[in-house]
């Protein structure tokens, strides 16, 4: 049994304070003992983007980042993302694309192409495609994928 670790991070605009096994991934944490179920684990391995999270301004898998690496840090999820008004514009893209069909990948999708457009509010085609290819759909193809990002863009 690994040792437990005290962390405090900010997780979605609010302070929280959590025991953690040493050995714990920053995904059990946010899924198990924050139930934030929105970052799913998919391959584990950090091969297919399911699980990501924006730690620090960074575009990170969560199920790479150990919980204890999480203190002092600053964590958004996609429980995070709404606005006060309703869907963030990139949320609201994927629906009006129907860039959504079994929605396994689509919290770390969105997580992802927001990072993108913060970095880049004018993406071409092309850095579309670059700044999700580490996100895997099973589903859809990407087509619609990559026009909701081009729409949140424009919006």
């Amino acid at each position: 049994m690994s040792a437990k670790v005290d962390i405090e991070f900010t997780v979605n605009g609010a302070v929280r304070q959590v025991s953690v096994p040493a050995d714990m991934s920053a995904l059990d944490m946010l899924r198990d003992q924050l139930d934030l179920k929105g970052a799913k684990e998919a391959c584990g391995e950090g091969e297919c983007g399911a699980c990501t999270i924006i730690v620090d301004d960074a575009s990170v898998c969560s199920c790479l980042m150990y919980a204890a690496d999480c203190d002092g840090r600053t964590i958004e999820t996609i429980e995070g993302v709404q606005t006060v008004d309703g869907l963030d514009p990139i949320q609201q893209a994927f629906v009006d694309q129907g860039a959504v069909q079994c929605g396994y990948c689509t919290p770390g999708m969105v997580m992802q192409a927001k990072h993108m457009l913060a970095k880049n509010p004018n993406p071409t085609e092309g850095d579309i495609q670059r700044g999700l290819e580490g996100n895997v759909c099973r589903c859809t193809g990407y087509r619609k994928i990559f026009d909701a990002v081009a729409e949140a863009a424009r919006s």
